[in-house]
């Protein structure tokens, strides 16, 4: 199954979830409405909500609860963006200026701030404490990551273990809460429900290091933000760690230089590129990204094979293939 197909299965329950959304932005501050909206149009590919109504799907799910937990999830991951943004000084986000370049970080972090609250708001109003209970421990776990992430701007000496635990945190513990919030809505069994979990987990983790990847490979038009970027925030990640790891001191020297630069200018970032590739980083880090890929195929054999099963390993592909 192609990702577009997945995507047609739930096509009405992702405009739900995008109606619920925009519902969800109404306040009486004018500002805040337009800061989520201006979000919400600069596109995205609403992957978490996606996981979360596919797996309802597969375990056969039939109600309605699927769609504000949808919204929920939605809501925490945009929240995420706009404090990132603020943090990584980044004026663009998906092509786009950031909501911090347009009004500033102060604005990005109350925001952000606010749709924190009405997700978890929207949450108790679902109801469900276990779900409650995996949302709280998610966003918990994610703000770890974010500060680990800080801990090791510009260092050099992050190991690959460190960058993976930053990016389970950061990044792929969302897409398995979405993955398990399905399975609790629909009431399946613990085993289904832990399998789903770590389909999530795995897909977040070739998510992230497919990002890892092009963010050195794409051009400045397809990834939305400029080639090289994470290098000049200062993020150390596997491709980078991989050409770090096997290279001699004098060229060492050269990726320290770039990582801990106030301005990476373009002779630097290319001389760096070079390393990377001659060191197989963007090789190395596509390979775990399959390997993950993988991981998260198998963790669906325990359901049926059939059309909404199809769907979920097409997304796992997808995440690897997708071309920003």
């Amino acid at each position: 199954m192609h990702i577009q197909e997945a995507f047609a299965l739930i096509k009405d329950d992702i405009s739900r979830v995008d109606e619920e959304f925009r519902r969800n932005l109404s306040s009486d501050v004018p500002l805040i409405r337009k800061v989520g909206e201006h979000i919400l149009s600069s596109g995205g590919k609403r992957f978490r909500p996606l996981i979360l109504l596919l797996s309802a799907r597969l375990c056969g799910y039939g109600g309605e609860r699927h769609i504000p937990l949808a919204g929920v999830v939605e809501f925490l991951h945009t929240a995420t963006l706009l404090h990132d943004d603020v943090v990584d000084n980044a004026d663009l986000r998906r092509g786009a200026a950031s909501a911090n370049a347009i009004w500033g970080n102060g604005v990005s972090v109350l925001v952000g701030d606010y749709l924190l609250s009405k997700a978890f708001f929207n949450a108790v109003d679902y109801g469900d404490l276990r779900a409650l209970k995996v949302l709280a421990h998610t966003t918990t776990v994610m703000a770890e990551g974010e500060v680990l992430q800080l801990l090791r701007h510009s260092d050099v000496e992050t190991s690959e273990e460190d960058h993976l635990d930053v990016i389970t945190r950061k990044t792929s513990v969302l897409f398995s809460a979405s993955a398990r919030l399905a399975a609790i809505v629909a009431g399946v069994s613990s085993e289904k429900e832990e399998a789903l979990a770590r389909y999530g987990l795995e897909v977040g983790l070739a998510y992230q290091f497919t990002d890892d990847c092009l963010d050195y490979t794409s051009n400045d038009e397809d990834l939305g933000k400029a080639v090289g970027n994470d290098l000049r925030e200062g993020k150390v990640t596997l491709p980078l760690i991989k050409a770090y790891r096997d290279s001699s001191s004098e060229e060492r020297a050269v990726i320290k230089r770039a990582i801990e630069a106030d301005e990476l200018d373009s002779v630097l970032l290319r001389e760096v590129m070079g390393l990377i590739n001659a060191h197989g980083g963007i090789e190395y880090t596509l390979d775990r990204a399959r390997s993950h890929m993988e991981e998260a195929r198998k963790s669906l054999d325990i359901f049926e094979p059939d059309a909404r099963r199809a769907a979920l390993l097409a997304v796992a592909d997808y995440v690897i293939e997708r071309p920003s």
